[in-house]
């Protein structure tokens, strides 16, 4: 197995932390792991860098932890919050001088070159290239390892109530926004895992139709038995202090920026 540097870029909701306005819901201002930028991950082995989604502050995490290259970037699925950085791949394809190659399923490959055709077939002019390198991943892969660079990776698909998403696991850490439920296949695919990064956007609430509260993710947990799972997708309503003294051992709300070592 290979050492690897896991960072959570964002691990805010769909509104970030503040939100539009300035609003902090319930978040202490006066403590810096409650500004949150939306969900994202870099995977950095010596040679190999992964990064799970691009999110509208996508920029500025990647400089914020001084990230110089990308080698590939894995999509959880098509909501605005997770996609719409992805312009500045063009970036990375100007100093790579090749394309970014892409991995998400076919439903959010569709979505992309619908909404940004440019990228995909280049913008009609010499100046605007093609920059993305678009890979599927299809039904026959999930749960089944897949490798790029030095870095193996296993995804597995996710109910997202009105969509699915795709998790992701590399090898003693797996990645799971955004989640309503998760059936016995995608269990399967993070049994074993020492630390968990899990939506728990619904927080406390019992009748979110599209993110996991707190308690399923605990009850999940029972079957998957992660030791360390970090609650990520947090809201205006999921103070950290608040979090982090009453979630049990075990158990910690994610911040941007938080960097730890797995074995892939």
């Amino acid at each position: 197995m290979t050492q690897a540097k896991i960072t959570i870029l964002g691990c805010g909701n769909s509104t970030g932390v503040p939100s539009l306005g300035n609003n902090w819901g319930v978040c202490d201002p006066k403590n810096p792991k409650n500004r949150r930028t939306r969900c994202s991950l870099s995977v950095q082995t010596g040679s190999t860098t992964l990064i799970i989604d691009t999110g509208p502050e996508f920029r500025e995490q990647v400089n914020r932890e001084n990230i110089t290259h990308i080698d590939a970037v894995l999509y959880t699925h098509m909501h605005s919050d997770h996609v719409n950085g992805i312009d500045d791949l063009r970036i990375i394809k100007a100093r790579s001088k090749k394309r970014v190659p892409v991995f998400a399923n076919p439903e959010t490959l569709a979505d992309l070159q619908a909404r940004f055709p440019y990228l995909f077939n280049g913008g009609g002019h010499e100046l605007y290239p093609s920059v993305i390198e678009p890979h599927e991943i299809t039904s026959e892969q999930l749960g089944k390892a897949q490798r790029f660079g030095d870095i193996d990776f296993t995804p597995f698909q996710q109910n997202h109530g009105t969509c699915n998403s795709l998790g992701y696991r590399f090898g003693d850490m797996a990645y799971s926004v955004d989640i309503w439920k998760l059936d016995e296949a995608a269990i399967k695919a993070l049994k074993g895992v020492k630390t968990w990064i899990v939506d728990g956007a619904a927080y406390k609430q019992t009748d979110n139709a599209v993110h996991a509260n707190l308690d399923t993710i605990f009850a999940l947990n029972k079957d998957i038995g992660a030791q360390n799972v970090y609650i990520s997708s947090l809201s205006l309503a999921m103070d950290y202090e608040t979090m982090r003294a009453e979630l049990p051992e075990g158990y910690a709300p994610a911040y941007d920026g938080l960097s730890f070592t797995a074995e892939i």
